[in-house]
């Protein structure tokens, strides 16, 4: 095998090399990338199909002269390689040394930190109608795919692309795929685009006013290498279509393109679905959220599930099968979602919207205007790929769902602690809320009714009979002179919290699980001031606009001392949890160090 890439540290190390040597140089990276995944997790399939595009871009263009703005920036990671960074993805002891996503503090060829979709061609416009106000003439680069296609930022920034009279090329990723299929009218359009070898007359880029060229062999870099020095330098706007094969190199990926998008380290998908068909894998609540779902569907034509082309495994494939047209996949178009679930639950079905709440913050006036003002029936399932106060980059924190929410009168929202409350606050908001609902689904494990520490003072939840009557806070443990309000997926830690006081203090603390956070139970509330001095609150999400700062508001001047605990108000990149929680106050020690301080002060 050649050793290309040890010769390649930079772009400029890149030109040197032969044009004929550029094929063994993409599966060289092509195999770093699959070793280096294999051990870290990461997006394998999108990164595999385009690296002959990368290393073709970085043949032809200057780069950090020319800007590329990477669309998602999940497939930028042969960029980071050619771009100073291999050792993040050939050395073991670098592997973390980088972000997952484009990052201008790692490199000044990365121009912007990216992980949300459609957003490149409006950064490149801005770009180019930059340097055109500066007198300058280098290239301005988008790469988006076509997943990123069905956004609606990405329409307006091809709209705004067609009326510019000045360099921008637009580099358009087709291979078919967003994290799932694709879904929506344009994709027809785009499969007759492949199947005439880009001459179809149905060709939504020139509908546009841009100039268009295909390459039908994306994964070819030595054509990709011609067609781009023909735009460079190019004096209008400029699609290049290119097609290529998602997880291309790897035959998990690329039989499974759905699976293959994000790899755990080690771990292969059939590995994990044997596991889930001979019970040896523990339900999780993706699993749990999906079965009752389908349950639902089964039994009443009028319940629809949505997602906008994130699925995962709260909603798999063998779901959709099985739901049929109670199943919408929206593509990546959460504003228009939120608007559909309104007029869907105003028509008398019974939709339910599965998201993850970093991606639900671009349909925020939707929520407001659309929805919540309208008081239409409608669930929102909100989830994430990490807790609010967890590790996770910066661009797809969990932090602030809660926050989000809370501030838009109109709708319920609902933060469940165990499984059987998750699903009989679903079970209401679906049959009998009749107004948008929002529900946090937890995501730090499977607890149940039975796995409390202490038996709840209030009845055991049933899971099948949650009503009006259940938007209130539920007592725990009852207690004096300090109670702790821990909402949904904190209630663990607030077990550990009364424990600590106990332990340390003496205390015999109150736990109350809130349950709700976008109203106040005042009634409970008043209750507390007759036998405590101190009130804890604690959330999985930011302090600011969240639910403790209600709680603090509400008892003002009152001689009861409100504490509350939640992220700060910043976007941490891939912080430890562990560290996360220091830095906030949040651990059990430091909340009881808190309570020991102000007792010792009074």
């Amino acid at each position: 095998m050649t050793d290309l890439l040890s010769e390649v540290n930079s772009p400029d190390d890149l030109k040197k090399l032969n044009r004929n040597d550029l094929p063994a140089l993409s599966e060289e990276i092509r195999d770093v990338l699959l070793k280096r995944i294999s051990v870290t997790g990461g997006h394998l399939g999108s990164n595999l199909g385009v690296v002959e595009a990368t290393v073709a871009l970085h043949y032809v263009f200057d780069s950090p002269k020319d800007k590329i703005v990477w669309d998602v920036s999940h497939e930028s990671y042969t960029h980071k390689i050619l771009t100073g960074r291999k050792l993040a993805f050939t050395d073991p002891a670098h592997y973390h040394d980088v972000s997952g996503y484009t990052h201008p503090s790692e490199s000044p060829h990365d121009q912007f930190t990216v992980g949300h979709t459609g957003t490149s061609i409006s950064m490149a416009v801005g770009l180019a109608k930059g340097r055109d106000l500066c007198g300058r003439h280098e290239n301005v680069i988008a790469f988006i795919g076509d997943g990123s296609m069905s956004e609606g930022e990405a329409f307006e920034g091809l709209d705004n692309a067609g009326a510019m009279s000045t360099n921008l090329i637009i580099v358009f990723n087709d291979n078919g795929w967003a994290i799932a299929p694709n879904h929506g009218g344009i994709y027809k359009s785009l499969a007759e685009l492949r199947a005439t070898n880009g001459e179809s007359e149905h060709n939504m880029f020139k509908d546009f006013g841009l100039d268009y060229r295909y390459v039908a062999d994306g994964n070819d870099v030595e054509k990709l290498v011609d067609v781009f020095a023909s735009v460079k330098d190019i004096d209008h706007p400029v699609v290049v279509h290119i097609v290529t094969d998602k997880g291309r190199g790897s035959a998990w990926a690329e039989k499974d393109k759905e699976a293959g998008h994000w790899a755990l380290p080690d771990k292969v998908y059939d590995e994990i679905q044997t596991e889930r068909k001979e019970g040896t894998l523990a339900p999780d609540y993706d699993q749990i959220t999906s079965e009752f779902l389908l349950k639902k569907i089964e039994h009443d034509p009028k319940v629809v599930v949505l997602t906008a082309a994130t699925p995962g495994s709260a909603l798999p494939p063998s779901f959709r099968e099985k739901a049929g047209k109670q199943f919408v996949d929206v593509g990546i178009a959460e504003q228009h979602a939120v608007a559909a679930i309104s007029g869907i639950g105003k028509a008398g079905g019974k939709p339910v919207f599965e998201v993850f709440n970093t991606f639900l913050q671009r349909a925020y006036d939707q929520l407001q205007q659309d929805l919540a003002l309208q008081g239409n029936p409608a669930t929102i399932l909100m989830g994430g790929i990490a807790p609010g106060v967890a590790r996770c980059d910066n661009t797809h924190s969990g932090a602030f769902g809660i926050a989000m929410t809370n501030t838009i009168p109109g709708l319920t929202c609902l933060a469940p602690a165990t499984k059987e409350e998750l699903l009989g606050m679903l079970d209401w908001s679906i049959d009998h809320a009749e107004r948008p609902v929002v529900i946090v689904r937890p995501l730090r494990g499977v607890v149940s009714e039975d796995d409390l520490p202490l038996a709840p003072v209030d009845p055991p939840f049933a899971g099948d009979g949650f009503g009006e009557a259940d938007l209130s806070y539920r007592t725990m443990v009852r207690g004096e002179k300090v109670a702790v309000l821990a909402l949904g997926d904190m209630l663990m830690h607030g077990y550990d919290v009364v424990k600590a006081l106990k332990d340390r203090l003496g205390i015999d603390a109150t736990l109350i699980e809130p349950r709700i956070y976008s109203a106040l139970d005042t009634a409970t509330l008043d209750r507390l001031l007759d036998e405590h001095d101190i009130v804890l609150t604690i959330e999985d999400g930011e302090k600011v606009g969240g639910f403790g700062e209600q709680v603090a508001s509400y008892y003002g001047s009152a001689h009861v001392h409100v504490l509350n605990y939640g992220a700060n108000k910043e976007i941490p990149d891939l912080v430890p949890t562990d560290e996360l929680m220091e830095r906030y106050g949040m651990t059990t020690d430091q909340i009881v160090g808190d309570v020991e301080s102000l007792l010792g002060n009074e």
